[in-house]
């Protein structure tokens, strides 16, 4: 993997991060999320981030709130999992080919 792909991996890793620090404070729960619009923004930027950007900016009109929500909970833990995988084999394989 080359340091661009390593790059993209952390974006991913940060951006989920960031959606998981939003309800360290707010109760992980739809109907918070579907009554703070801040909160909505943020989630849908970090979205963009990770690579829903297409879907989210030019198929808003049926973007919902619950196909958000979905993502949020079905999608980002299985991805979080994978892309954490993805960068400690890279590391490993990176710092033993150093030594």
């Amino acid at each position: 993997m080359n340091e661009k792909q390593l790059k993209f991996l952390y974006d991913i890793k940060i951006a989920i991060d960031e959606i998981d620090s939003y309800f360290e404070t707010e109760l992980r729960n739809f109907d918070n999320y579907k009554k703070n619009s801040l909160l909505k923004r943020a989630i849908e930027r970090n979205l963009e981030i990770i690579g829903s950007r297409n879907q989210i900016i030019h198929g808003y009109d049926s973007i919902s709130d619950e196909n958000i929500w979905g993502i949020i909970t079905n999608y980002l833990p299985k991805l979080k999992s994978e892309v954490n995988t993805m960068i400690n084999i890279t590391l490993h394989y990176t710092v033993g080919a150093i030594d």
